[in-house]
């Protein structure tokens, strides 16, 4: 049987390590994809699980790849966790995500999270 796949969208090396480590650890398989304009492109192929989703993101911002994905029927299964460092940028988004995560956010925390979204 296939691992559920999670698409991180972080441009920051230290948070990726640290998403990828507990999404893997959960049972997911990883793709980190480290700009906003790749990621829309990547999410036209794919239907993962799990996306985890800076706002602060190179070329397309992180609230609009939100919005192209609550737009998408394809995608509408799919859990969104925003993380920003930004708790003011997170209050005005105009779509909702699954979950918000402030950083810094704790591997222990991220694991648990992670095994709480991993499809049974």
């Amino acid at each position: 049987m296939a691992k559920p796949l999670v698409i991180i969208v972080e441009d920051h090396q230290d948070h990726v390590t640290i998403l990828e480590s507990a999404f893997s650890m959960a049972g997911f398989e990883t793709e980190v994809i480290g700009d906003g304009a790749v990621a829309r492109d990547r999410l036209k192929e794919v239907v993962p699980a799990v996306v985890v989703l800076d706002l602060n993101l190179p070329k397309v911002s992180g609230e609009e790849l939100l919005y192209q994905i609550r737009l998408d029927d394809r995608l509408a299964d799919v859990k969104v966790l925003v993380s920003t460092a930004d708790q003011a940028l997170a209050d005005e988004l105009q779509i909702s995500p699954d979950l918000i995560l402030i950083k810094p956010c704790s591997f222990v925390h991220l694991r648990s999270l992670a095994e709480e979204y991993y499809p049974k």
